[in-house]
């Protein structure tokens, strides 16, 4: 299943910097996954500095 991001989010770039598929980008106040493309990795659940990305 695709990771989500929640509303922890700081919009720090971390997770988008640390994906392998490029499928997280800058949304409205916080950064989003387009699902479609997720991998469901973790990739981004390990370099996120609050933890926002889960797997949803």
């Amino acid at each position: 299943m695709a990771y989500v991001i929640s509303d922890d989010c700081i919009a720090c770039g971390a997770c988008a910097a640390g994906c392998p598929v490029d499928a997280i980008s800058e949304g409205d106040g916080k950064y989003v996954i387009d699902a479609d493309a997720c991998v469901s990795c973790g990739a981004c659940a390990g370099t996120c500095p609050v933890g926002a990305p889960q797997e949803g």
